[in-house]
């Protein structure tokens, strides 16, 4: 993104991650996605009078553990708050939510910048509330003059992470939104499903004149639904913003609907500020205290978190940081390749091999890790195998296709084929004679100084081989053989 020398913007993000538990934030109603409208729902979360909350007990734990793994400060006191506003999808009247007294604050996350350093996005706050149900615009009876109420979402708990205003550009927003997903699907508290609704990200983006320290008027872009769209949503109210200015006029603080087939926001509402929502504390729920105690025993779950995970693979293993980078970028991809590494012969070259051959495969077939016909275990015998120069490079490869071609593990498809490379000197060295006998014309470029011809011997051979040939022995027997 280029934008002019005379802006600086300055973006802060608000994610919503609904939370893996099996029962709603107050209720016991399923948490399901995609059973019938209006199916999953009682008096608590239809907002029936009388009906009291009762939180969950899990909710609380699995925020706290999203809050320990984002650096945040767990407050051993926090209080539950209405926001009230009226909106179809609000049976009560109000939401459930945190408000002066959050779970917890002042966290962060390290991402990486475009020059190649590191950056610190400060997190001002982790606080629990439930979500809203679904005005339905589509796929309704009479959708063209009337919307439809589904509550299965009212009640479902949430967990909502407000960032500092320190995110100075679009790609860094991007970066953030992936690194903050990635902790958490490390910590198992969320699918972070964004087709689902399981993660949701709002973006608040100002600007002012470069070295000025008082923020601009933001503008607030609600309901991405893809890190991707966000970063060119961001894209264009900056140049909007930019452009309003230099017009002569203001910005007006409003929320602002992105469309991705036009690329450009569209006016939603006025912005509403804090006193808007008449925050006052939840009368129905005592305040929520977390002693050391239960922090300490939450934070023993807490896994090796990915920047942690890569540190250390590199040590272990010898991975360069790109190698780490890719084999943690989900908590199951490095659980497996972890467990086969410590089994492995050569673990670089079983990270190799999952890189360059079962990645790309999975990715062209449209599948992921869990469905992969090769196991780790498959991967790891493949990787035995080629350090020990059983098979080369190219059997490899060919080995590979015919597991996904006929959806066989790797020990099954090799005990098939069995192919074995030619390592006997001698075996090689009659076909090494036939190829030079054949090529003399070759065999006189080599001698004359052209030392790159010897390429065209190799291939000469692993065809006359079928590629069986063992690469390194062909590499060190040719020249003996062409200046013999």
């Amino acid at each position: 993104m280029s934008t002019t020398s005379k802006y600086e913007p300055v973006i802060g993000l608000e994610v919503h991650v609904q939370l893996l538990t099996r029962t709603k934030a107050f209720c016991s109603c399923s948490t399901e996605f995609g059973a019938p409208p209006n199916s999953n729902v009682c008096p608590v979360c239809l907002g029936l009078p009388g009906a009291l909350p009762v939180l969950n007990r899990q909710v609380v734990e699995f925020a706290v553990l999203a809050a320990q793994a984002l650096n945040c400060t767990v407050n051993e006191t926090s209080i539950f708050a209405r926001k009230n506003y009226f909106y179809p999808d609000l049976p009560k009247g109000y939401q459930i939510s945190q408000y002066d007294k959050p779970l917890a604050e002042f966290g962060h996350i390290e991402i990486d910048t475009a020059d190649g350093g590191k950056k610190r996005i400060g997190i001002t706050r982790l606080h629990v509330e439930e979500d809203a149900g679904k005005s339905m615009h589509e796929g309704v009876n009479a959708s063209d003059d009337r919307t439809s109420v589904d509550l299965n979402r009212s009640g479902v708990p949430l967990i909502e992470i407000v960032s500092e205003p320190d995110i100075s550009t679009p790609d860094e927003a991007y970066e953030y939104l992936t690194r903050l997903k990635e902790i958490i699907l490390y910590t198992g508290v969320s699918d972070c499903n964004m087709e689902e609704g399981s993660l949701r990200c709002d973006a608040n983006v100002s600007i002012r004149p470069r070295g000025q320290k008082e923020l601009g008027t933001k503008a607030e872009v609600k309901n991405v639904n893809s890190f991707r769209f966000i970063k060119q949503a961001l894209e264009y109210e900056i140049k909007r913003h930019e452009e309003v200015i230099e017009s002569g006029g203001k910005i007006v603080q409003e929320t602002r609907l992105y469309n991705p087939s036009e690329g450009r926001t569209y006016p939603m509402r006025t912005k509403e500020r804090a006193h808007d929502y008449r925050y006052f504390p939840e009368p129905d729920l005592l305040p929520l205290v977390v002693d050391q105690k239960w922090r300490d025993e939450i934070h023993a779950r807490l896994p090796e978190l990915p920047e942690a995970r890569r540190a250390r693979m590199m040590a272990d293993y010898g991975l360069t940081e790109g190698d780490a980078h890719t084999l943690t970028l989900t908590k199951a991809m490095a659980d497996a390749f972890e467990s086969a590494a410590h089994k492995a012969t050569n673990p670089k070259r079983l990270a190799n091999i999952i890189q360059t051959e079962l990645i790309g495969r999975l990715k062209a077939a449209g599948l992921e890790l869990e469905d992969s016909p090769i196991s780790m275990e498959g991967a790891l015998l493949s990787a035995d195998l080629t350090e020990a120069g059983t098979i080369s490079s190219k059997m490899l490869k060919d080995l590979y296709d015919k597991c996904f071609e006929r959806r066989e593990d790797f020990p099954a498809v090799y005990e098939k084929e069995k192919p074995q490379q030619i390592s006997d000197a001698g075996e090689l060295e009659k076909i090494i004679d036939e190829v030079i006998a054949a090529n003399p014309k070759q065999v006189e470029q080599y001698r004359a100084g052209k030392k790159t011809v010897i390429a065209f011997f190799v291939g000469g051979v692993m065809k006359a081989t079928k590629g069986k040939a063992n690469p390194a022995l062909v590499n060190e027997l040719l020249p003996k053989k062409l200046e013999g």
